[in-house]
């Protein structure tokens, strides 16, 4: 499922307003809780001032007054019973209703009849007066639906104008009394309309407010999600990523809960959008990260896309065995998706996934950012291996361990401290048995002058981006140092793909060999044919930008990679190396087979030939046997410094001239 499938709409969809009916009937079910809460109160407050009016049954019906007052009692204590049964019980509503209701009724009959047998008939006429009290309670003193507040003061109307009928009074008095009863009525049924009235509107109110307040909140966690999800993907993006990444850290510094971070690039993804084109590219990356969340999300770990074409996966994992085995499935199962990639050149026919892999570990001085540094590291390495490969962080591995930090910081002062050196081993020709080159090769040392293997720091020179300055560097140096000597025709420099990626390579080249004042044509530029070599324009652009300065372009370990057949057919190299241990297995006979195989391939495409690690003088025969342009290795000559390559050139001469 696509992101956007996933996220739309953000904004909350606007919901029909209900009919007038429907809103009623919702405010009516709403307005249970609030009737159900006032009821106790509301009728304890009722019953309390109906029995305080015993004082007014004494001091105006003295003589029925003991019956009135327990008329009140019974129907109070009743009332008050009834309703703390029905609340024990959670009886609905509206039998609180008719409950309180009752105690009204009740009430003001348990206190008329009594009342009505007194002899005192003149104060009975005037006590009637406070039966109006009772139609107030009705309307006011209870929180009951109009309708039902209506029909309670209306019976205690009717009741009224019975009992004013038959007390003996003036037509004038009854007429008076009434009108008063009325009035009262009137009034206060007005005035409970108005009080429903004014809690309806209050409840549109209160649900226009919660309904904007949902529809804010859901906008609020729609526009959260979306800043913290990858449109593309509908992954978690990094901002997200490293938020959960910072509560794990902080889970395993409280209590050493240990989890894994797993990077993952997909393999020659740039090659896939250039063929492919950006819409087939962008699917490619929804399906493997729909395929790794389904796989991850059933790991119980998170899954993120930290990158243009990199995810991030954070598992809480107690072993490492279970990290590499995490891993694996993931680097299997984007395989297994079967995602057509032709365009690759390592043999494989389908997108696949490399995984740099790191593990919590007790550590002094540990920080959040090494442990992605350490993945991150680890994945350089697999990509390193050939791709599609699993590679887990090594702490005792110098090319992932906190060594290679140290290189790296030792590269950054190498130029300036002098530590870093060029020393050059000659390159002889097959047919006159001269030396005709030199290759320049690149030596560090530690300030306390202990070397440090070109297997070790070239590697964390390309990773951090510090070969462009050594690479700039060494030709400048190759050109002063040795190219002023008439007696070396050709200096060979290495290049790294990061060299020939860079915005004016060329320039900076053809500016070295301006200071050196030499022409292009003594520089030969080789060229590893590694995995990390990719044929883009870029690079082919370059490439053809030195040939013009006359620079000549050498592909170096031909046969170890999967790209030489390709590099042959676009590229018109002037020689050609090839890798030391085709004819370190020439003491077989299938060994010696290949070799000539790969010797008949390139003397038809027409470059010159060059085979390095020629280590005796057997070795030598066969290359002469086969006709090879030239020779480097041991048994030729060793790396040796500037200063004692032109002392063997110029000894010879010192001893012609003497």
């Amino acid at each position: 499922m696509s992101a956007v499938a996933e996220l739309a709409p953000v904004e909350p969809v606007s919901q029909a307003q209900p009919a007038a009916g429907e809103l009623r009937a919702l405010f009516h079910k709403e307005s249970q809780a609030t009737r159900r809460t006032a009821a106790r109160p509301g009728l304890y407050i009722a019953v309390v001032i109906y029995l305080l009016f015993a004082f007014s049954d004494i001091l105006l019906v003295p003589d029925v007054a003991p019956y009135t007052i327990a008329a009140r009692l019974a129907v109070g204590v009743t009332a008050l019973l009834t309703l703390e049964t029905l609340l024990l019980f959670n009886a609905p509503t509206k039998w609180l209703d008719i409950t309180c209701a009752g105690a009204i009724i009740f009430g003001y009959i348990g206190w008329l009849v009594p009342t009505s047998f007194s002899s005192n008939q003149e104060s009975v006429s005037y006590y009637m007066v406070f039966g109006t009290i009772f139609m107030m309670s009705a309307n006011l003193f209870f929180t009951f639906q109009f309708r039902f507040s209506v029909v309670t003061s209306a019976i205690i109307l009717c009741i009224l104008y019975a009992v004013n009928y038959f007390i003996p009074s003036s037509f004038i008095y009854k007429l008076v009394f009434g009108a008063f009863y009325i009035s009262c009525f009137v009034f206060t049924s007005y005035i409970n309309w108005k009080l429903n009235r004014e809690r309806y509107n209050v409840f549109l109110n209160a649900l226009e407010a919660r309904n904007q307040h949902r529809e804010a909140t859901e906008r609020g966690v729609a526009l959260l999600k979306l800043s913290r999800t990858d449109p593309l993907t509908g992954l978690e993006n990094r901002r997200a990523v490293d938020e959960r990444l910072r509560d794990l850290w902080n889970n395993w510094q409280l209590y050493g809960s240990t989890f894994a971070v797993l990077l993952i690039d997909v393999d020659f993804f740039k090659r896939f959008n250039d063929h492919y084109g950006h819409q087939k590219g962008d699917r490619c990356l929804i399906e493997v990260a729909d395929s790794l969340r389904h796989l991850v999300e059933q790991r119980n770990a998170a899954i993120g896309r930290y990158g243009g074409e990199e995810f991030i996966v954070l598992a809480q994992l107690k072993r490492l065995e279970d990290v590499v085995a995490l891993s694996e499935e993931i680097r299997q199962t984007v395989e297994a998706l079967g995602v057509i990639h032709n365009e690759r050149r390592d043999g494989t026919q389908v997108v696949t996934v490399s995984i740099g892999a790191a593990f919590t570990r007790d550590q002094p001085g540990a920080k959040l950012e090494r442990i992605i540094q350490e993945a991150d590291r680890a994945l350089y390495l697999a990509k390193a291996d050939g791709r599609n490969c699993v590679h887990l962080f090594d702490p005792n591995d110098p090319q992932t361990s906190d060594e290679s930090e140290n290189i790296a910081a030792l590269l950054k002062i190498a130029i300036e401290r002098e530590l870093v050196s060029l020393v050059f081993q000659p390159i002889a020709n097959m047919r006159t048995g001269k030396v005709e080159a030199m290759e320049a090769l690149m030596r560090l040392t530690m300030p306390d002058g202990t070397a440090v293997p070109p297997g070790l720091f070239i590697p964390v020179a390309e990773r951090t981006g510090l070969i462009l300055e050594l690479g700039r560097w060494a030709i400048r140096t190759a050109c002063r140092e040795l190219m002023s000597s008439e007696h070396i025709r050709t200096i060979s420099v290495n290049v790294s793909p990061v060299q020939l990626k860079a915005p004016g390579f060329a320039a900076s080249v053809a500016a070295a060999l301006g200071e050196a004042g030499v022409t292009g044509d003594r520089l030969a530029l080789e060229i590893t044919e590694g995995l990390e070599m990719e044929m883009h324009s870029d690079v082919l652009r370059c490439i053809s930008d030195l040939k013009l300065l006359g620079i000549k372009v050498w592909l170096d370990d031909f046969g170890t990679g999967f790209a030489g057949l390709s590099w042959l057919r676009l590229i018109d190299f002037d020689t050609v190396k090839i890798d030391r241990s085709f004819l370190h297995d020439c003491g077989t006979p299938r060994g010696r087979a290949m070799f000539q195989d790969i010797v008949g391939l390139l003397r038809n495409r027409g470059p010159k030939i060059l085979v390095e690690g020629v280590e005796n003088e057997q070795q030598l025969e066969l290359l002469r046997r086969l006709n090879i342009d030239h020779a480097q290795g041991f048994h030729v000559g060793r790396p040796a410094p500037a200063e004692r390559i032109r002392a063997l050139f110029e000894a010879p001469k010192r001893q012609r001239t003497a």
